[in-house]
């Protein structure tokens, strides 16, 4: 029987049965890994004895979260007592910690940031935002950056020199 043969409100409805089973379309490696990490993150606020409710994070649960992501973490970063700390490139390797590189907790709290936003938290009550965290993340920073013996320099934005009006208007007229 194929779909000429059905009632016309049959085929109908099976066509649009069709429609609600495509793929959804394929996300951008950002809005994957912002899933995974809301994931990530909901799953670590389960775990805590006694498990947190999204509801009652606070900044104080995130700076938890991104202190145990340090165990995972693959960048080496010396103690003050390493004979290569404030070294770039040590010649040997030593026993110091690996830990979460600055930049992927600096990416991740931001991908944590808007996710927390579109599940329809405020921009007030983020924690992801909080002046705590960010306070973390500039130690975090300089502390690596001291120990792998690279100051952490921000990058000035170039300004954009433009010709006053009447001195373009004179070139412009000189050509």
């Amino acid at each position: 029987m194929s779909a000429h043969d059905l009632p016309k409100d049959s085929a109908e409805a099976s066509s649009s049965a069709s429609v609600n089973h495509r793929p959804q379309p394929q996300l951008s490696r950002y809005e994957s890994q912002k899933r995974r990490d809301w994931n990530t993150f909901g799953q670590y606020l389960k775990n805590q004895r006694p498990p947190v409710l999204l509801s009652q994070c606070n900044c104080n649960h995130v700076l938890d979260f991104l202190r145990y992501l340090d165990q995972f973490g693959k960048t080496k970063v010396h103690l003050q007592g390493c004979v290569f700390f404030g070294q770039p490139d040590p010649p040997a390797s030593c026993t110091c910690p690996l830990r979460q590189a600055w930049g992927s907790l600096d990416a991740l709290i931001g991908r944590l940031r808007a996710a927390y936003e579109e599940h329809g938290g405020s921009p007030e009550t983020n924690p992801f935002g909080n002046g705590a965290i960010r306070l973390f993340l500039r130690e975090v920073r300089d502390c690596q950056a001291k120990a792998r013996g690279i100051p952490y320099k921000k990058k000035k934005k170039k300004k954009i020199q433009t010709k006053p009006k009447e001195e373009a208007k004179t070139s412009n007229q000189n050509s």
